[in-house]
């Protein structure tokens, strides 16, 4: 929603829209975790509460004209990406005022428009195809780059390692950040990665440039994302960034999460950068409840518009589709 001055030393009042647009990915995920409880959403869902200063820092750095690819937890890109919430909301419920005018889902949204490529439930599933749009970025000498956003999990598949290969190689617009939870899925960093406590080490085998930024202080991501995009812009080639962030939720809605402890969990909820950027900008509670209500008032007017939202009618299951 917010669209804020692409400046390096950001302002205050850049950071309390930073702060506002994580409240309003909060309070939206927090209210379709509901819904989804309540059995009125259908599909499948992924939240990524904890982690929406990595959504932020990132895509608001970002140049219009530059595309991302997405994971499965895709609400908060494409929120803070500029994709109207009551679009959101209702492609999540299948309707054909959706995004994706119902095709696509919790896990595979798309705004070509914003520049977003598209959700993928194939874990690293966007690192090809982001490979691809920085190459031709390249090739057409455009001043664009191609993001793709994904877990450490996902820096064990094939086609991670391939397509940072390839974009070392040729150069390629690309910057790949890594939102570096610690969970792969439910299995911890260290029974699935040998350097799971600095996934930056992973660029060093494509001599690729790499940044590590805590991905619970929205500024710091913001100037990392800055730093990365203006290098993979210049044509140097691409990069790496580690986000070291924390996902206070489980995998997927009603995950039991019996693989954390309870020291775990608590720990995620301490770094809170919702609480984190409330308490260095000095917030009062006063303010916190109107930038509050504020967030809830759009995210319940989303929800309206979904419910009353156009179902697609049963021979549109048949659009769209190739053999």
């Amino acid at each position: 929603m917010a669209k804020v001055e692409k400046k390096r030393a950001l302002t205050e009042e850049s950071l309390r829209e930073f702060l506002r647009e994580m409240l309003l990915i909060r309070r939206f995920e927090e209210k379709v975790e509901e819904r989804f409880r309540a059995g009125d959403l259908p599909g499948f869902l992924h939240v990524a509460i904890g982690q929406e200063a990595v959504a932020v820092g990132v895509c608001q750095a970002m140049d219009e004209g530059d595309v991302f690819a997405s994971t499965h937890r895709a609400h908060g890109h494409t929120l803070a990406r500029g994709t109207h919430p009551n679009a959101v909301m209702a492609e999540l419920y299948g309707k054909i005022e959706g995004c994706c005018h119902g095709y696509g889902g919790s896990m595979h949204l798309y705004d070509v428009e914003r520049g977003n490529m598209g959700a993928n439930a194939v874990i690293g599933g966007g690192l090809p195809a982001v490979t691809g749009a920085g190459l031709a970025f390249k090739l057409r000498d455009e001043p664009r780059v191609a993001v793709a956003f994904f877990g450490d999990g996902a820096t064990n598949i094939g086609t991670f390692h391939e397509s940072l290969n390839l974009a070392q190689l040729w150069k390629t617009k690309t910057v790949f950040v890594c939102e570096n939870n610690h969970w792969a899925e439910s299995t911890p960093g260290w029974q699935h990665s040998p350097v799971w406590d600095d996934m930056s080490k992973r660029a060093l085998a494509y001599d690729m440039r790499s940044i590590k930024v805590d991905g619970q202080d929205v500024q710091a991501v913001y100037e990392a994302a800055h730093e990365a995009l203006d290098f993979a812009r210049s044509g140097e080639g691409p990069v790496f960034v580690d986000v070291e962030t924390f996902r206070m939720h489980g995998h997927y809605i009603g995950d039991p999460q019996v693989y954390r402890t309870k020291e775990d969990r608590q720990e995620a909820a301490d770094q809170d950068p919702i609480t984190k950027l409330r308490d260095r900008l000095g917030v009062s509670d006063d303010e916190f409840e109107s930038l509050d209500a504020e967030a809830n008032e759009i995210v319940e007017a989303a929800l309206e518009f979904a419910q009353n939202g156009t179902d697609p009618q049963p021979e549109d299951a048949l659009k769209n589709v190739y053999a």
